[in-house]
């Protein structure tokens, strides 16, 4: 089983517009949703969830009461002000254990803390594992390890695993990519799109992952689309398709519905070309 993960170096350049409609097109597969911060892959697909199952991302400083001495060792040693007359602040608390080794009676324990949820769906292009991540909460990282790893879990005889990734270069990224057969960098023809596909390329390069570059909207500034050109094949990296500006996708966003149902999208024509030519990458 083949694992393609869709990233990109800014937000909205259409990655998960285009994980919903590749996903759409394969056979057999299984979806993960590892943008975890803000996921939104779920309004493109039509899915119910079957199972959840609470995550404990972190964990944070309890003082039992009981035991305390008030000596206040715990207050000096916390550089985060998560401790104010004895009590914890879950929301400052970052968990480092200082107060824990400190207090000279144990009556600091480090409790794990639910920082969010794992969830499977059942949609009718097949399993889809995703998750939500708390408000504030910490370990997007790996959280997004857990998805993929729900995600294989629950695969039987599917050929491909479709990541729908995060934005950026950050760790939730890197969780992303780590172990895929290679991925796919949306890009978009603009300054901004140009210099994070850069650092995009320079991340997959570092991992030692094969990278493709589809370009978006690659219509509306054919210039910038012809220095994005130079610079993948510069870094030798292919550029697998260009998707045209269409005001169709939109209003398949807002059917929710991927657009390469769409018969007058012409951005859908583009997609299933991209699809063909992954499909010959990655030999299903």
């Amino acid at each position: 089983m083949k694992q393609l993960a869709i990233v990109s170096g800014k937000g909205g350049t259409g990655k998960t517009t285009l994980c919903a409609s590749l996903a759409e097109l394969a056979s057999n597969k299984v979806i993960a949703d590892c943008d975890v911060e803000a996921p939104n892959l779920h309004l493109l697909l039509d899915s119910s969830v079957f199972w959840e199952k609470d995550y404990f991302g972190s964990k944070t400083a309890e003082i039992d009461k009981t035991r305390c001495r008030k000596c206040g060792y715990c207050i000096q040693v916390c550089r985060f002000d998560a401790i104010n007359d004895f009590e914890v602040n879950s929301l400052k608390c970052e968990g480092c254990a200082a107060c824990v080794y400190t207090c000279p009676v144990g009556a600091v324990n480090l409790l794990d803390t639910v920082t969010g949820k794992t969830i499977l769906s059942e949609s009718k292009t097949g399993i889809f594992s995703h998750a939500k991540l708390n408000i504030g909460a910490d370990g997007s990282g790996k959280l997004v390890t857990e998805v993929r790893k729900n995600a294989v879990t629950n695969a039987w005889q599917e050929d491909v695993v479709f990541i729908d990734g995060s934005p950026g270069i950050a760790c939730v990224v890197i969780a992303s990519i780590t172990g895929c057969d290679a991925i796919l960098v949306v890009s978009e023809p603009t300054l901004s799109g140009k210099h994070d596909l850069a650092r995009v390329l320079e991340l997959a390069e570092h991992f030692g992952i094969e990278a493709y570059v589809c370009i978006n909207k690659f219509d509306i500034n054919p210039t910038m689309t012809s220095e994005i050109v130079r610079q993948c094949k510069k870094s030798n990296v292919r550029v697998i398709g260009k998707i045209p500006f269409d005001r169709e996708v939109n209003k398949s966003i807002s059917k929710g519905i991927p657009v390469v149902n769409n018969p007058r999208s012409n951005a859908g024509k583009a997609i299933r070309e991209i699809w063909e030519e992954l499909r010959r990458i990655l030999m299903i």
